[in-house]
């Protein structure tokens, strides 16, 4: 039997979570996925099991729940009376699995299309069977009983204009469809649906070895790629127990805090555009575009980079780095100056960004978000300060929070903490130290090409890693970082192999995404669009 913090029978599940929840504080549900077991070399009690993963209130502590599901019924509770995130994440579990959420008021696909057949990530799916969407779907039956449960009548929902804002159109900032019921300007209701950039991220690293996957993690939040790849290679890092050389954790964090500047610059610069402000783009696009030219020149890639390896980093920095990077930083200083000075107080700009699109502390943690959209709610929960890693507790910066949660506070957090990644750079390339860049570990990095072409251990080594990957040690693991957007996790399953038996990604967009209808609703339509950029939503890492 596998590893868990918890293993449960399946009928105590709601008990059990409720308990967790009211008594041990863990107020944030982070994701819920299943494991097909059916091809696993340990015997397992039934062939699917639910995964369930929390955090408490001091946000240091987290907690997997595992239950095996009945293989007659398929069936297990929903928690979604519990936790506003359970809605989303069951859906997708269904959709993926096919296990049924017992009380979902609303258990339907949410990434494959509404003519899919089949559950993809069952291992009985090829991945290689692909299905072709030929029809339309209206979204009526959704929109039906959320205007009925909104108390409309039949007649007054006829008088409602209904539209469609998406999935292809500037405003939608990626591939979201949002159906609208509207009242004049005013959104009455709102139905959001995904799935039309779904590439199979999650059935695809089961197919290719644990540094395959790093090219694919690029395209999650592809607005700053190398935080993802660090994701990755932490989480297969810590399964196999290996700990990156101290140049190696430095050169992450400073190129990781740049992939972060870069996320918020281009979330503000989006957000300005869709309040009208052209000229604040620009001030905060050309920073952003020297930052891609200096990642172009370092890892040979300007937005999708594949930069980190296990157990280290394809690059060491060039010589003038520094240089470089200090250039690249003083632009950005001064585009967030040049910025603040057009908007800080500019009365169009405060009446078009106070007061709209709330996000309430409590509304935050029961839809589990997570990074500046729930720190710009007053919660003070940044990984980098309550689970450091890579050695960020030796650093001295701030956890930016807000006061109300509007767009104003997001804008403005983001801001501020473009300043306090900068901070945290300057510091790190003071204090870089010298010394190898990746671990002495022969079955998990490829040997220098001396040694391939200089005599055959090196040649078979090269080989065996190529073609077999990294054995990464039986087991399951939920690694997590703060990514550009919130906690970024990745819980895996090892059956010993050079693959991942699974992978699950916890995309902090797409929990952001699943609170978007309730806090639209009531507002309107030209403030939806400014709330949507202001939570940064990213296709690829929600849609994966």
């Amino acid at each position: 039997m596998l590893k868990c913090d918890m293993l449960i029978e399946a009928n105590d599940l709601k008990s059990t979570i409720t308990k967790l929840k009211n008594e041990d504080g863990y107020i944030l549900l982070l994701d819920i996925t299943v494991v097909d077991y059916s091809e696993f070399p340990d015997v397992t009690p039934s062939r699917f099991a639910a995964i369930y993963i929390l955090r408490d209130s001091s946000f240091k502590k987290e907690i997997t729940v595992k239950a095996f599901i009945d293989d007659d019924t398929l069936e297990i509770d929903s928690l979604t009376d519990l936790y506003r995130s359970a809605d989303w994440a069951e859906r997708e579990t269904y959709d993926q699995y096919g296990v049924l959420f017992k009380g979902h008021p609303n258990l339907k696909r949410l990434l494959n299309h509404h003519q899919f057949i089949g559950h993809p990530l069952r291992k009985d799916y090829g991945i290689t069977k692909g299905q072709i969407c030929t029809e339309t779907c209206d979204l009526m039956d959704e929109m039906n009983p959320l205007l009925e449960s909104k108390g409309y009548s039949k007649e007054e929902i006829n008088d409602l204009m209904l539209l469609n804002v998406g999935p292809s159109h500037p405003a939608s900032h990626g591939t979201i469809r949002n159906f609208a019921a509207m009242e004049g300007e005013t959104i009455a209701a709102n139905v959001t649906e995904i799935g039309y950039l779904h590439r199979g991220f999650e059935k695809s690293c089961e197919n290719h070895t644990y540094s395959q996957i790093i090219p694919y993690t690029d395209r999650l939040n592809y607005c700053s790629a190398i935080l993802n790849n660090i994701g990755w290679a932490k989480a297969v890092e810590e399964m196999l127990d290996i700990e990156i050389t101290p140049r190696a954790k430095m050169i992450r964090i400073i190129t990781g805090e740049l992939s972060r500047i870069m996320d918020h610059l281009v979330c503000n610069g989006a957000n300005m555009v869709d309040l009208g402000g052209l000229t604040n783009y620009w001030y905060l696009f050309a920073p952003r575009d020297s930052a891609y030219d200096l990642l172009s020149k370092l890892t040979g890639a300007r937005l999708t980079n594949s930069y980190t390896r296990v157990g280290g980093l394809e690059y060491d920095l060039y010589d003038g780095f520094d240089g470089d990077l200090e250039a690249v930083l003083k632009e950005v200083e001064i585009a967030i100056s040049d910025c603040l000075t057009l908007i800080a107080h500019n009365r169009i700009f405060h009446d078009r960004t106070q007061d709209v699109g709330v996000i309430t502390p409590e509304m935050a943690m029961t839809f589990g978000i997570t990074g500046p959209n729930l720190r710009a709610a007053g919660v003070p929960f940044d990984l980098r300060k309550d689970k450091p890693y890579y050695g960020y507790d030796n650093f001295d910066f701030d956890v930016v929070i807000g006061s109300h949660g509007d767009v104003y506070d997001r804008m403005m957090c983001r801001f501020e903490e473009m300043k306090q990644s900068i901070k945290i750079i300057r510091k790190a390339m003071i204090e870089l130290p010298d010394g190898p860049l990746n671990v002495d570990a022969p079955g998990v990095l490829l040997p220098a090409k001396c040694d391939v072409y200089g005599n055959i251990e090196g040649l078979m080594n090269q080989f065996k890693l190529t073609i077999d990957g990294i054995k990464v040690p039986k087991g399951e693991y939920y690694s997590y970082s703060e990514g550009g957007n919130g906690e970024l996790g990745f819980y895996i399953v090892s059956d010993g192999e050079g693959k991942p038996y699974k992978v699950k990604c916890r995309p902090p967009s797409f929990y952001s995404l699943a609170a978007f209808t309730d806090i639209i609703e009531g507002s309107m339509l030209a403030d939806a669009v400014v709330t949507m950029a202001s939570m940064n939503f990213i296709a690829g890492e929600f849609d994966r």
